[in-house]
């Protein structure tokens, strides 16, 4: 019987030992780092944060403090916080400007603001133009990453949107008779039109709203 307890013992103490066991690390940033990481993994978010404000207030000009401030925004993203994490990626991009990943960074921002648009085209489409922004700036910038046929494909996605809704707006001035608006708000569209399946009505409409403000 003592043997026994003497067994279970044994077994639970190697249990807590292999519980607590830090991860190796030539710095104390280092393993916290990797222990951040992990609890990222899990997806304990907070834990992970708590571990990541040790390292960029304990260890300030670390390495590890760079990426730590950049996991934060990640995490923020994860967590599905876009304003936030676009807040965060941006502040990220101006205090690191020579930072090794850009764009990554900013393939985030872009995509912290897409996530933001609404899933009709009839509501506000303003983060859907500031995704625009930063994925044209990351094809510019940075042309050889592997975020960059994604970006364009986003690009392309937002612009349809923008496009029937510009339509949807110069309908409905139409329909209200306000024919002038309808007509500059046509003329506007037509300049960018992708959607060429529309042109003959747009025309067809520019017509009819200047026969009527000329009658």
């Amino acid at each position: 019987m003592r043997i026994l307890k003497l067994l279970v013992l044994s077994f639970s103490l190697i249990i807590i030992s292999c519980a607590t066991k830090r991860p190796t690390g030539s710095t104390e940033a280092e393993v916290l780092f990797k222990e951040a990481k992990d609890l990222i993994g899990k997806s304990r978010y907070i834990q992970a944060t708590e571990k990541l404000n040790s390292i960029r207030s304990q260890y300030p000009y670390s390495f590890y403090a760079t990426h730590a401030e950049l996991l934060q925004a990640d995490i923020l993203f994860s967590q599905e916080n876009y304003a936030e994490a676009a807040s965060a990626y941006i502040l990220f991009r101006d205090f690191h400007p020579k930072f090794s990943e850009l764009g990554y960074v900013i393939f985030r921002i872009s995509e912290s603001f897409y996530r933001q648009l609404p899933s009709t085209f009839d509501r506000d489409l303003s983060a859907g133009l500031e995704a625009i922004k930063y994925y044209n700036e990351l094809i510019q910038n940075y042309p050889n990453t592997e975020y960059v046929k994604e970006a364009q494909s986003r690009i392309n996605q937002i612009e349809e949107m923008v496009e029937r809704k510009e339509i949807y707006i110069a309908d409905f001035y139409f329909k209200t008779k306000d024919y002038e608006a309808a007509k500059a708000r046509y003329e506007d569209v037509l300049k960018t039109l992708k959607n060429k399946n529309e042109k003959l009505r747009i025309l067809t409409r520019i017509d009819e709203a200047a026969t009527h403000i000329t009658h």
